[in-house]
C-alpha cells in the first residue's frame, strides 16, 4: 500500500490500521516469494539432465521475479518511517544469523562529549553497545619479494646462498594463491578466464588471458599426480556412483563445436556409515561411446549405481561389476506423466515408490547389516506389491502410451532395482552422481565449451579435486592453496597424503 508521509494521520487508530495494512502486504508478499521458490526448486530438480533451452529460460525468468519481487519490497520497506519499519520488521521475524565469528573485527570507537549535552553535567560510563556491520573488502593482490643474500668465503671462496624458493608451476610468476583462485574461480564459480582478466584489471592488474590460460595448463600439469592417486583410490572401492553429461567441445580449426562427455564416479558411503572418505572422480572423451567408461573402470571390481545406459552394458557382461539400478529414475518416468495429464495411475506409481523413500530416511546413516534387515521387513513388501500392482496395471494400458513405457522401464531393471535390498551397502538411487554434475551443467551456461579435447581433460581433472574437497567438507580454494605451495617437494610415495581427507594444512600458507 502507497503511504504518503508528508500527510500522516494524527488519529492513533488511523496510524495502526496503516501500519497493519503494512504488516499484512508484507506477509502476503512473504508468502507469494516462499510459493515462487517451492517453483523455483521443482524446475531445478526437474531441469538436472534435460537439454531445453525454453526450460532453462523459464528457471532464469523465475529467479529474476523472485529477485525482483524481494528488492521491490525491501525499498518499499526502507522509505518507511523508523517506528513502522520496526512495526513490520518484528512482524515479519526475519532469521538474522550472528555474523561469522572466524572473521576479523575491525573496531571503530565513536566518540561521545564530555559533558552532559542537557546540562553540561559531567557524563559516567555506564555501559557499551556494541553493532556489528558486515562489511566487504575487495581481493587484493601483492607482490612477494624472495631476497636471497649471496655470501662467499674468504678462504676458499666459497658462495652460500639460500635455494630458489619453490613454485608452484616452473617458471611462473603466480603464487599458489592466486593459482588456487583462477582454477576455482573457473571450474567452481564458472568465470570465464576472459572474464577473470577484466575483473583484475578493474584492480589495476592486467593480466592477459593468455596468461591465464598459460598458468591453468600448468597448474593441472602440477597436479597431476594428485589426480591419479585420487582416481585410483576411488576404483578400489566396493560401490560406486556413475553419470554422465554433454560438453560442448571447439573443434580446432573448424570454428564449430563437437559434444564430448564428462563422465563422474562417486564414492559415497555416508549412508551406510562405511569407513572411506566420499569422492568423485570425473573424466572427459569425445564421445559417448561404450568403450569409454570400460577404460574407466577397468581396475573396478564391486556394484555400480547408473541409469539404464546401454553403454555400461559391457561393464556388467564382464561380471566383475553388478549393476544396480536407480530408482530416481523410475520415479521421474511416472512423475513426467503424472505433470503432463494428471494420470491417477502415475499417482498411484509415485506414492508406492514414495512409501520406499520414507524407509530410506529412517535408516540413512545406518551400519549395512541394520539396513539390510528393515529393508527386508519393511522395503520388499510394497516393493513385492508395487510390482504385482504394476503387472495387473500394465496390462490394460495403451503399449505405445508414455504410461506403458514408464512401466516398461521399470520392469526391464526390476532385478536392478531390488538388488538393493539385499545389500545394506547399496542406495536406493544414483543421486550422488547426479548432484556431483549439476556444478558442470551451470557451468555449461557461462564457459560455453572446452577449447579442445585437451582443455576437456583438464576440466575433469580440476573438478575432481574441487568436488572432493567440498564432499569432504574442505574450502576448495584454500585446500588447493596448501597443496600447489607443497606438491613440488611433496615426495610422490606420500602424494596420498594430499588427498583431501588426509590433508592437514600447514599455518604458514593458510596466512599466507
Amino acid at each position: 500500500m502507497d503511504v504518503d508521509l508528508a500527510n500522516l494521520p494524527d488519529d492513533v487508530d488511523a496510524l495502526k490500521r496503516i501500519v497493519r495494512g503494512l504488516v499484512e502486504e508484507a506477509l502476503a508478499a512473504k508468502i507469494e516469494n516462499e510459493k515462487l521458490k517451492v517453483r523455483l526448486a521443482r524446475l531445478t530438480r526437474g531441469q538436472f539432465g534435460r537439454s531445453s533451452e525454453k526450460f532453462a529460460a523459464a528457471v532464469a525468468q523465475l529467479e529474476l521475479e523472485i529477485e525482483a519481487r524481494e528488492e521491490d519490497q525491501a525499498e518499499r520497506l526502507a522509505a518507511q518511517p523508523a517506528a513502522v519499519r520496526a512495526v513490520v520488521e518484528a512482524a515479519m521475524k526475519p532469521a538474522r544469523r550472528p555474523l561469522p565469528e572466524h572473521l576479523p573485527r575491525e573496531e571503530i570507537d565513536h566518540p561521545v562529549p564530555c559533558a552532559c549535552p542537557a546540562c553540561g553535567g559531567p557524563l559516567r560510563k555506564i555501559g557499551t553497545d556494541v553493532t556489528e556491520t558486515l562489511e566487504h573488502v575487495p581481493a587484493r593482490f601483492k607482490v612477494i619479494r624472495h631476497v636471497r643474500d649471496k655470501l662467499s668465503c674468504r678462504a676458499c671462496d666459497t658462495v652460500v646462498q639460500a635455494p630458489t624458493p619453490d613454485h608452484a608451476i616452473s617458471r611462473g610468476r603466480a603464487g599458489p594463491g592466486l593459482l588456487a583462485h583462477i582454477v576455482v574461480s573457473k571450474y567452481d564459480d564458472h568465470l570465464p578466464l576472459y572474464r577473470q582478466a577484466e575483473i583484475y584489471a578493474r584492480e589495476g592488474v592486467e593480466l592477459e588471458t593468455s596468461t591465464l590460460t598459460g598458468w591453468v595448463g600448468a597448474t593441472a600439469a602440477a597436479l597431476k599426480p594428485l589426480t591419479d592417486a585420487l582416481a585410483a583410490d576411488v576404483v578400489a572401492s566396493a560401490t560406486l556412483h556413475a553419470d554422465d553429461t554433454p560438453v560442448p567441445v571447439l573443434t580446432p580449426g573448424a570454428g564449430k563445436t563437437k559434444t564430448g562427455r564428462l563422465w563422474v564416479y562417486v564414492r559415497d558411503e555416508r549412508p551406510f556409515d562405511g569407513a572411506r572418505p566420499p569422492a568423485a572422480v570425473f573424466c572427459y572423451s569425445p564421445d559417448r561411446k561404450s568403450e569409454h567408461p570400460l577404460r574407466h573402470l577397468k581396475p573396478f571390481t564391486g556394484v555400480l549405481h547408473a541409469d539404464g545406459y546401454a553403454g555400461f552394458n559391457g561393464l556388467y557382461e564382464s561380471g566383475r561389476i553388478t549393476e544396480a539400478a536407480c530408482w530416481a529414475h523410475v520415479r521421474r518416468k511416472f512423475f513426467d506423466v503424472h505433470e503432463a495429464n494428471g494420470s491417477p495411475i502415475a499417482r498411484e506409481a509415485l506414492d508406492r515408490i514414495a512409501a520406499l523413500y520414507a524407509i530410506e530416511k529412517t535408516i540413512n546413516g545406518s551400519p549395512p547389516e541394520d539396513r539390510r534387515r528393515r529393508r527386508q521387513d519393511q522395503s520388499v513388501p510394497i516393493a513385492e506389491a508395487l510390482r504385482s500392482w504394476a503387472d495387473a496395471t500394465y496390462i490394460k494400458l495403451s503399449a505405445k502410451s508414455e504410461l506403458a513405457l514408464a512401466f516398461r522401464y521399470m520392469h526391464a531393471r526390476w532385478p536392478a532395482l531390488i538388488r538393493c535390498f539385499d545389500d545394506g551397502r547399496l542406495a536406493l538411487d544414483n543421486n550422488p552422481a547426479e548432484r556431483a554434475l549439476r556444478g558442470v551443467a551451470i557451468g555449461r551456461k557461462n564457459w560455453l565449451f572446452a577449447g579442445s579435447d585437451q582443455g576437456g581433460m583438464r576440466a575433469a581433472a580440476m573438478y575432481s579435486l574441487i568436488e572432493t574437497a567440498k564432499l569432504n567438507g574442505l574450502n576448495p580454494e584454500a585446500y588447493l592453496t596448501d597443496v600447489l605451495a607443497r606438491i613440488a617437494d611433496h615426495p610422490a610415495r606420500r602424494i596420498a597424503e594430499l588427498l583431501p581427507w588426509n590433508w592437514k594444512p600447514e599455518p604458514a600458507n593458510l596466512a599466507a
